[in-house]
């Protein structure tokens, strides 16, 4: 029924007005989901770790995708298929518990994401992104680039190389070619906006087996 599969930087496991006939449980992994325009660029909506699955969509019943989803963070995951996906929330009643209280949390995590992204300033997103993206990998070091994280907070990569410098300088974080070594996390918690924390109040009240609890 789980197949485990690796997932590779950039790697599109489903795009949009894709068939949902995948549904992915991230183990090391992180990946994105972003509304594609007609230009083709791609903004960030929401990101799943190891906390949840790709199948939120598939829970309310969705066939097609409405959003793109791309590895963000490359690593593994465990893979199952729609028809089995539809049988575990059939026949499975702590499965579509656990699925019902991860749809809860990603409809949080979209809200205060969609808020965030208006009403607070770049360093303030960009510090509480590399703190949750943090908390789903299994080190410090984080291997995305510059342009990753523009793409994701929807800036130009100029202002992100300004936004990441003003972090190196204060000492909080320490950059590479594609990679990101978080230095202080308190110092990061201290630039980020409340969204951060109300994010892992909320998962951890759907999800408390999750890190987000700890």
């Amino acid at each position: 029924m789980l197949e485990h599969v690796d997932c590779t930087r950039d790697q599109v496991l489903i795009d949009a007005d894709g068939a949902l006939d995948r549904v992915y449980f991230p183990e090391s992994c992180v990946v994105s989901l972003s509304t594609v325009f007609s230009d083709g660029t791609a903004v960030d909506m929401a990101t799943i770790g190891r906390e949840g699955c790709t199948g939120v969509q598939a829970v309310l019943g969705a066939e097609v995708s409405s959003v793109r989803m791309l590895t963000q963070i490359p690593g593994t995951a465990m893979r199952m298929s729609r028809r089995a996906f539809g049988w575990a929330m059939d026949s499975v009643p702590g499965f579509k518990g656990l699925m019902y209280g991860y749809a809860q949390a990603f409809l949080d995590q979209a809200l205060v994401s969609g808020a965030c992204n208006a009403a607070h300033k770049l360093n303030q997103r960009l510090a509480r992104w590399l703190l949750t993206t943090n908390d789903r990998s299994d080190g410090d070091t984080l291997p995305m680039t510059q342009t990753l994280l523009a793409e994701m907070l929807g800036v130009q990569r100029p202002t992100m190389t300004n936004a990441l410098g003003e972090f190196e300088r204060a000492g909080l974080i320490a950059g590479a070619r594609r990679q990101i070594t978080i230095l202080d996390r308190d110092g990061l918690a201290a630039e980020s906006c409340e969204c951060y924390q109300r994010l892992r109040d909320r998962l951890a009240f759907h999800l408390p087996k999750t890190y987000a609890a700890g």
